[in-house]
C-alpha cells in the first residue's frame, strides 16, 4: 500500500481512484464493512482503492486552536498502527492528508474541487450517511451527492454497522469500553483486539530477575487503556509486517510497588527465548486479569505474576 500525504503530485496509476473518506480510527467493523463496500466498486472498474483521511485528526487539531493540546489522546490507532491495519484489507493508496488551518478553511465546495477533483482525481467516493465535511461541517451527503451529479463522479452512501440490535459501532464507544476494562467487548465492535504498537526499550531488568522477563514499551500517540493486568496476544512486526506471533501477560500502568512517573507497557511472552530490544510491538489486548496492586513484599509480587500468568495461559488457550 502507498502511503501519501499530500493531495497534489499523485501519480497517474493512482488517479481514478474509488476512495472512502473518514478518520479510521480504530479500524473498526463500520470502517472495515466501508472499505469492502468501496473495494467491490474498485475492483468492478478495474481502479484503484483509496482511503482519504486526516493527519492530525481533525478533532486533535481544534483541540489544539482551543489551547487543549495537553489533554489525553484519545486515538485508537496511531497513523502506522491504522495504516497497517488498512493495508491488510487490501487498500492500493491511503491518502494521509494533513489537516491544517489551511484545509480547516476549505468549504464543502473547494474541498470536492480542489482536493478530491484536482488533487487526488478521484473517480468514485464511499461515505457514510452521516459523512459532513469542509469549514464548519457545512458540506453533508446531499451536497456531496449534488457535486457527483455535476462533475462526473460517483457517491454511494453507505450504510451504519450496529454492533448490536440498538447499538452503533463507533469509535468513542470503543474508546469508554477500553477505559472501562472491557478489551473482549470493545474488540467485539472493532473487529480484532485492540493493538498497542511501539518500539521496545531497555528497562529496569526487574522482570527478568524475578524469572518474567519483560519487553518494555512506552505508549505512541494513542488512548491509554485501564490500568492493570492483561492475557495479550504479541505480534514481532518487521516493516510492519508479522514476523512471529506470541501469547503472554502485561501490565499497563504506573506499577505501585516500582512507580514510574509514565505509565509504562510491560509484556512478558511464554516460552519465548529471545532479545527483544529495540523490536517493534503489536501488543493486542485480548482480556482484563486486574488491577494494578502494591504487595506487601516482593515474594507476593512474584506470587502474584505466577497467577496472573497461569491465568492469561488459560484464557488464551480458549480464545480464538
Amino acid at each position: 500500500m502507498k502511503i501519501l500525504r499530500h493531495f497534489d503530485d499523485v501519480p497517474a496509476a493512482l488517479r481514478g481512484a474509488v476512495v472512502a473518506i473518514g478518520n479510521f480510527d480504530g479500524v473498526h467493523k463500520g470502517h472495515r464493512a466501508l472499505v469492502a463496500q468501496a473495494r467491490d466498486l474498485a475492483q468492478a472498474r478495474g481502479v484503484p482503492l483509496g482511503i482519504v483521511a486526516f493527519e492530525p485528526h481533525p478533532q486533535e487539531y481544534f483541540r489544539a486552536l482551543r489551547g487543549d493540546a495537553g489533554e489525553e489522546c484519545f486515538r485508537l490507532t496511531p497513523l502506522r498502527t491504522k495504516a497497517r491495519l488498512l493495508s491488510e484489507l487490501g487498500v492500493d493508496v491511503l491518502f494521509a492528508l494533513p489537516f491544517d488551518a489551511e484545509m480547516a478553511r476549505l468549504s464543502p465546495q473547494a474541498f470536492v474541487q480542489q482536493v478530491l477533483l484536482d488533487g487526488l482525481g478521484i473517480s468514485g467516493v464511499v461515505v457514510g450517511r452521516d459523512f459532513e465535511f469542509g469549514k464548519g461541517r457545512a458540506g453533508n451527503l446531499t451536497v456531496l451527492s449534488y457535486m457527483g451529479e455535476m462533475e462526473g463522479f460517483t457517491v454511494t452512501p453507505f450504510e451504519t454497522v450496529m454492533g448490536g440490535e440498538v447499538e452503533k459501532v463507533s469509535s468513542t464507544r470503543i474508546r469508554a469500553l477500553l477505559k472501562a476494562a472491557k478489551p473482549g467487548e470493545a474488540a467485539r465492535l472493532l473487529g480484532h483486539y485492540w493493538p498497542i504498537e511501539a518500539r521496545v526499550e531497555h528497562g529496569d531488568a526487574r522482570g527478568r530477575q524475578m524469572g518474567f522477563p519483560t519487553a518494555n514499551m512506552h505508549l505512541g500517540h494513542c488512548l491509554a487503556p485501564a490500568f492493570g493486568v492483561y492475557a495479550v496476544r504479541v505480534n514481532i512486526l518487521d516493516n510492519d509486517r508479522i514476523v512471529s506471533r506470541h501469547d503472554g501477560v502485561a501490565n499497563f500502568g504506573i506499577r505501585p510497588m516500582y512507580r514510574t512517573e509514565v505509565p509504562l507497557l510491560e509484556t512478558h511472552l511464554f516460552d519465548f527465548d529471545g532479545d527483544l530490544y529495540g523490536k517493534y510491538l503489536s501488543v493486542e489486548l485480548v482480556a482484563y486479569i486486574r488491577p494494578e496492586a502494591k504487595f506487601a513484599s516482593l515474594d507476593l509480587l512474584i506470587a502474584q505474576i505466577a497467577q496472573d500468568a497461569a491465568k492469561a495461559r488459560e484464557i488464551l488457550a480458549n480464545t480464538p
